[in-house]
């Protein structure tokens, strides 16, 4: 916390007693894990009923982009023009691979012309 914050609200606030701090910090800390525990639920529900990838099944993610692997997702995310791809499976390399971004030469070639 900002010191000159802290300092601020110590300045306009009145102390709380011990135990009133304690009980409260229990209430919240109740609160939060079954706020926790809710969304847990909620995520746990969404991939059981096959919208875990929420973007896709509301038609903000195309099938291309949904079919792209998540390291090119990255890249183009990234902005990157030109790339090596490699995937691993624990410590052993199971494919490597050149990426380039075409829309972005696209658009690079554009500015030039321009």
């Amino acid at each position: 916390m900002f010191r000159w914050l802290q300092q601020l609200i110590r300045k306009h606030t009145n102390p709380i007693p011990v135990d009133r701090a304690a009980t409260t910090k229990q209430k919240l800390a109740v609160l939060y894990m079954l706020l926790a525990w809710n969304a847990f639920g909620f995520v746990c529900y969404m991939f059981y009923t096959g919208r875990g990838d929420w973007a896709r099944y509301y038609g903000y993610k195309s099938e291309a982009e949904a079919a792209m692997p998540p390291a090119q997702q990255w890249a183009k995310t990234l902005k990157i023009e030109k790339t090596r791809i490699i995937r691993m499976s624990g410590l052993h390399q199971e494919q490597a691979y050149d990426y380039e971004n075409e829309d972005l030469k696209k658009v690079k070639e554009e500015e030039e012309e321009n």
